[in-house]
C-alpha cells in the first residue's frame, strides 16, 4: 500500500479516538468530563459566555470564585459593574467577602490568583439579587484582566448557576450594557 493511504487511516483511526473517547467516558460517568463541553438552553446570538474559575465546585463547601473581566470582554473603559447573582448563590454572599482586583488567570504552569486590590465600594442589593461594584478609578479596557472575587459557601443544590453581568462605559455619557455571563457548575453528589 502506498504510504499516503497508509497515513490517512492512521489518521482517522487516530482522530476516532481523540473525539469519541472523552464523549464515550462521559456517558458512563458524567462527572468525570470536568470541562470543555458547555451546554446553553436556547443558545441566542446576544449571548456572551465569560470566562470563570472556581476552586471546589462541591456543594455546602466553601469556594472562591473569579468571575474574569479580561481585556478582551471589555470595549470601553467601565465605571460600574453590575452582576445579576442567583437566588441560591445570592442568600450566601457577603458584602466584605466580595472583592474586585487585577488577576493573573491560571493555566498548566501558575495559578490563579490576585495580583491588586481594585478599591472598590460594592452594594448588595437584595430586592433585585444583585451586585454592584463601583470602582475608585475606572477599569481600563486595554490593559490588565480583572476579577470579581467571591468568597462563599456553594449552594446545597448541585446545578447550573448563571450569573449574568453588565456594565457602565467611562466617558462623555455613560451607557449601561451587557457584558456576558458566567454559568457555574456545582456538582450534586
Amino acid at each position: 500500500m502506498p504510504t499516503t493511504i497508509i497515513k490517512r487511516v492512521l489518521f482517522t483511526k487516530f482522530l476516532k479516538y481523540v473525539v469519541l473517547t472523552p464523549l464515550a467516558i462521559s456517558f458512563i460517568n458524567p462527572n468525570t468530563l470536568k470541562s470543555g463541553v458547555e451546554f446553553q438552553w436556547n443558545n441566542q446570538d446576544n449571548f456572551k459566555r465569560l470566562n470563570w474559575y472556581q476552586r471546589d465546585n462541591k456543594k455546602s463547601a466553601r469556594n472562591t470564585v473569579f468571575l474574569f473581566l479580561r481585556k478582551s470582554d471589555r470595549k470601553t473603559g467601565l465605571l460600574k459593574v453590575n452582576v445579576k447573582v442567583p437566588k441560591a448563590f445570592f442568600s450566601k454572599i457577603k458584602k466584605e467577602k466580595v472583592n474586585l482586583c487585577q488577576v493573573q488567570i491560571g493555566g498548566f504552569t501558575n495559578k490563579t490568583k490576585c495580583l491588586v486590590n481594585t478599591p472598590a465600594d460594592i452594594e448588595l442589593n437584595k430586592e433585585k439579587n444583585t451586585i454592584d461594584i463601583f470602582p475608585s478609578s475606572p477599569i481600563p479596557s486595554d490593559k490588565d484582566n480583572y476579577a470579581i472575587v467571591l468568597k462563599v459557601t456553594n449552594p446545597n443544590r448541585g446545578g447550573l448557576y448563571q450569573f449574568h453581568s453588565f456594565g457602565q462605559s467611562s466617558g462623555n455619557i455613560p451607557v449601561s450594557f451587557y457584558l456576558g455571563s458566567w454559568t457555574l457548575k456545582m456538582q450534586s453528589q
